[in-house]
């Protein structure tokens, strides 16, 4: 299945670039936080920088991402990771020299304009398989299992990078990263959506059944934030709080390895149906974690839980992904993508603010309760969504 996909014209060069440039997305928050905690001698800055340059993507994601549906990726997406990659050297300086703390927040805040690059490849698979709806599937369990696996290396990276050279070394390296996975991208003419100065229907946040898409990818976010926040309170509170990030690894192991497998298997049935299914199991396995804490009680029977935990979360994302791009309208897919990465986000502030306080206010393993009922939200949102055409 996969060679089928790697063998069309281009796609190895495109994905190739595509991962270059979608590695430092896992790495930049990480070093920033050490950057900026080693130097200023505060974790609350830290957290409050990377918050506002979440906040920043969030509002600017889908405005750039318009803007590539209109007028291509290669004449956006270029432009637009300069200006993000000229923010993360005014960080790193800004911190190197210790300028004002605000220029901090202002120099992250440039970061935004960082392209979706898994939306980018997505939609390039999108144009390439259109109308082969297995094909376009396997596609989609790549690019998700794709996304896990530079999840689980840009911080391991970045702690490397910064643990073992100097602070502003993880942001110097993913700068130079993204910038050369995105010249290698574009530089793909052949396998990019033609541009649509006039995309044809209405925005997807006006279309019906996009907007209750949307709030379940904030729902699938929560789950993410809360459960990374719950493991690493809970390595803390028992004493492994080095291992922590390992454990969570376990998660993103789980996912990585479901989705490859997912993408083998031929869709049968409705999209609307299978995301019920796929909601469906992501609920019951996210009450694994929850038992292994609170019944076990040990950090090796929570890792242990968290890896079938993980491998529900890329056949719900895939199927998600694919749901929204066969409702997204000609001409928006871009910005269509960017909306569901807008939604991630913000359910992962939520659930990783959610988590927080609950931690702090009852125990790190009443905080595992939070990602099954984001995971039951997100079921409750999906049964009760109308299916359309």
């Amino acid at each position: 299945m996969y060679r089928r996909l790697f063998s069309l014209p281009g796609t190895r060069a495109f994905t190739a670039g595509n991962l270059i440039a979608r590695l430092p997305a896992g790495m930049f928050s990480v070093s920033a936080v050490v950057m900026i905690a080693g130097s200023r001698g505060s974790y609350a800055l830290a957290g409050m920088v990377t918050a506002t340059g979440l906040a920043a993507t969030a509002l600017a994601g889908p405005w750039i991402a318009r803007l590539t549906d209109r007028h291509g990726q290669s004449r956006t997406a270029v432009p637009a990771t300069a200006v993000a990659v000229l923010g993360s050297v005014a960080l790193l300086l800004c911190v190197r020299y210790g300028a004002p703390d605000w220029t901090l927040f202002a120099a992250y805040a440039a970061t935004a304009t960082t392209p979706n690059t898994g939306g980018m490849s997505r939609a390039r698979w999108a144009h390439l398989l259109a109308g082969d709806t297995e094909a376009l599937h396997t596609a989609n369990s790549f690019e998700q299992a794709a996304d896990e696996l530079c999840f689980m290396l840009g911080p391991a990276l970045a702690a490397f990078l910064c643990g073992t050279f100097f602070p502003e070394v993880g942001t110097l390296v993913g700068a130079v990263l993204l910038l050369t996975g995105i010249l290698i991208f574009t530089a793909q003419r052949s396998t990019e959506p033609p541009p649509s100065p006039t995309p044809k229907g209405a925005p997807p946040l006006r279309v019906p059944g996009i907007p209750p898409l949307l709030a379940g990818f904030v729902a699938t976010g929560a789950v993410f934030g809360s459960m990374e926040v719950a493991t690493l309170a809970y390595a803390n509170a028992t004493g492994h709080r080095a291992v922590g990030g390992a454990v969570l690894a376990l998660q993103a192991a789980g996912s990585c390895a479901a989705g490859l497998l997912y993408g083998r298997l031929k869709p049968t049935g409705a999209p609307e149906l299978r995301l019920r299914w796929c909601l469906l199991a992501m609920s019951a396995l996210m009450t694994l974690p929850l038992l292994a804490a609170s019944t076990l009680g040990s950090l090796p029977a929570l890792a242990a839980a968290l890896l079938p935990a993980g491998m529900a979360t890329a056949p719900t994302m895939v199927t998600a992904m694919t749901l929204l791009q066969h409702r997204t309208p000609e001409g928006r897919l871009n910005e269509g993508m960017s909306l569901a990465v807008t939604g991630l986000l913000l359910g992962i502030a939520c659930g990783s603010a959610a988590a927080g306080w609950t931690t702090d206010r009852a125990s790190p393993t009443a905080a595992f309760w939070l990602p099954v009922a984001a995971a039951t939200t997100a079921l409750l949102l999906g049964v009760l969504s109308k299916s359309t055409p």
